[in-house]
């Protein structure tokens, strides 16, 4: 089976990467002038840039079948290709010193392959002095180095680093073909994967989560159900505060467990004993992983605020489409009952603003503002009056 087979939804760019690809393993390929050393993915979350990435990377670290062979597809999933470097961070920003030790490595000649492929996901994470240090690679690269780049749109890089990259775009994939996927990669029922395609808002990543993980389901259902009981400023508060702490036990389930694992690995590395004493002279390679784990806690935090938040951008949406008319389709076709009681409950300008809220607390989030204080300010403009 071809690697592009696992991809969903982006025919276009699939097959400019695959043309790309082809012209590397076939010198004397019409589609070898398509190829070029440094690549920008966009699209928007879940639209699958990174495995689009991965795939572009498997075709060309491939010996000589732009369709991927087994051996090397393993490896790159593995990420333990020899000529394949990654930046991945589940922190708030990517640092410089990261960005230069890959930049260090991408200096290297292939070990394998015909190319090193160098990738960083949510390069947008880049301040402009890391974005910068990046810059002179992409200005003066090895012959055989290849960079991928992957953000959520061309406007969260610096200009200088647009102008040195080859930009694909990838665009929402159709519920169908989400489902699709989820169904036939994941082994789910398909009228399951279609209502959490649906539900995701065809991002394939959460709409994974909801189609094999009962708790994201509860968590989403909760979500909306706070929501849609809030009558008073009180009410606000208090839903404010469920929401915060369901954010908060989402983040602890995926960082504790990782956070426990890492901390024990890095204290056998060093020959210390469950329950030893950690010598003073190492304590700061600790404190550097105790660091690194807080930095990643904030992220997963945030990640789990803006995914409520996206969840409330589709209540209230489906809310306004029922006050005006709309035969579209509901996401939360399951709960279309409490939609239109609370579609009588207001008017289109009052789910206007509290779309606007919503998006205005997830900037302020991406702010760093008290996340409590965000919630509460955003569910006040929630407040509907109980229908007669």
């Amino acid at each position: 089976m071809s690697l592009w087979d696992e991809l969903t939804g982006q025919p276009e760019a699939i097959a400019v990467f695959r043309a790309a690809a082809s012209g590397v393993t076939q010198a004397d390929a019409p589609q070898a002038d398509s190829m070029t050393h440094s690549w920008l993915i966009t699209g928007p979350p879940g639209s699958g840039r990174s495995n689009l990435a991965y795939a572009f990377a498997a075709a060309l670290l491939s010996p000589g079948n732009p369709e991927g062979d087994e051996a090397t597809r393993r490896q790159v999933e593995a990420r333990t290709h020899p000529d394949l470097g990654v930046l991945s961070t589940e922190r708030v920003i990517i640092s410089i010193d990261e960005v230069r030790a890959l930049v260090t490595s991408s200096q290297f000649s292939p070990s394998v392959g015909r190319y090193r492929v160098m990738i960083i996901e949510d390069a947008d994470r880049m301040t402009e002095r890391t974005s910068n240090v990046l810059l002179k690679a992409l200005e003066e690269p090895p012959p055989r180095t290849v960079w991928i780049l992957c953000a959520p749109s061309e406007a969260d890089l610096i200009p200088t680093v647009r102008s040195r990259v080859r930009s694909v775009r990838l665009r929402v994939p159709a519920l169908a073909d989400v489902a699709d996927l989820i169904a036939r990669r994941d082994g789910v029922d398909p009228a399951l994967a279609l209502r959490a395609a649906r539900e995701a808002q065809s991002h394939i990543g959460m709409a994974h989560r909801l189609a094999t993980n009962e708790d994201a389901c509860v968590r989403r259902e909760r979500t909306l159900q706070a929501a849609l009981g809030i009558r008073t400023v009180s009410d606000a508060v208090i839903a404010a505060g469920a929401l915060l702490e369901m954010a908060t036990e989402d983040a602890k389930a995926i960082t504790e467990e990782r956070d426990s694992e890492e901390r024990e690995g890095a204290l056998r590395s060093l020959g210390i004993e469950p329950g030893g004493t950690i010598p003073p002279a190492l304590r700061a390679q600790l404190r550097s992983l105790e660091e690194d784990q807080k930095r990643r806690a904030t992220r997963s935090l945030r990640d789990g605020l803006d995914r409520i938040m996206v969840d409330l951008l589709s209540l209230y949406r489906d809310i306004l489409l029922l006050q005006l008319g709309s035969e579209v389709e509901p996401i939360n076709l399951e709960i279309l009952d409490r939609l239109r009681e609370a579609a009588g409950a207001a008017t289109p300008e009052q789910t206007l603003a509290t779309l606007e809220a919503i998006s205005t607390a997830r900037r302020r989030i991406d702010s760093n503002v008290a996340p409590a204080l965000t919630l509460e300010a955003m569910l006040i403009s929630a407040r509907r009056r109980i229908s007669s």
